[in-house]
């Protein structure tokens, strides 16, 4: 079994869920929203470092910048219930796919994959600016990239 072609519901992976991930589900969020299409959008985090706790003031404002509000999102953890309720989970680096794929279910693993497809998208939080731009820059590609595959999905195979 694969994740559907199209996802009902999309969760987004990082540690904390203070930077990639709410950066990554405000603007997928974004660009479904000006595509007119309904999936669900939500991001967590593997380590319970920050849970309740408001993004980065730095994603929170180079994402500002570029037209995205992260200020509502809270930091979570990941769930059990999340394995089952998102069709398409995607992690912001192997490190955090290597442990979704631990706490995940072995019939569910077919959800998870890396949100940028072959690699890490990189973590800004010990970094200068630039790299929250670096992050937004990828984010923004990869959202347009996934956002188009769900307008014009390829047909299945038999």
């Amino acid at each position: 079994m694969s994740a559907p072609l199209i996802p009902t519901n999309v969760l987004i992976v990082c540690m904390g869920n203070i930077c990639r991930s709410p950066t990554a589900e405000a603007v997928l969020r974004s660009a479904l929203t000006k595509a007119q299409l309904a999936i669900e959008v939500d991001s967590a985090g593997t380590e319970n470092y920050h849970v309740g706790s408001a993004p980065d003031s730095r994603s929170i404002r180079h994402a500002k910048r570029r037209g995205y509000e992260l200020d509502a999102l809270r930091a979570r953890q990941v769930t059990k219930t999340d394995f089952l309720h998102f069709d398409l989970i995607l992690a912001a680096d192997e490190l955090n796919l290597s442990v979704l794929r631990r706490q995940c279910p072995p019939e569910q693993r077919h959800k998870l994959a890396l949100f940028l497809g072959d690699q890490p998208l990189p973590d800004p939080y010990y970094g200068e600016s630039d790299g929250f731009e670096t992050v937004l820059d990828l984010v923004e590609n990869r959202a347009a990239a996934l956002v188009n595959t769900w307008l014009t999905p390829a047909e299945p195979l038999d």
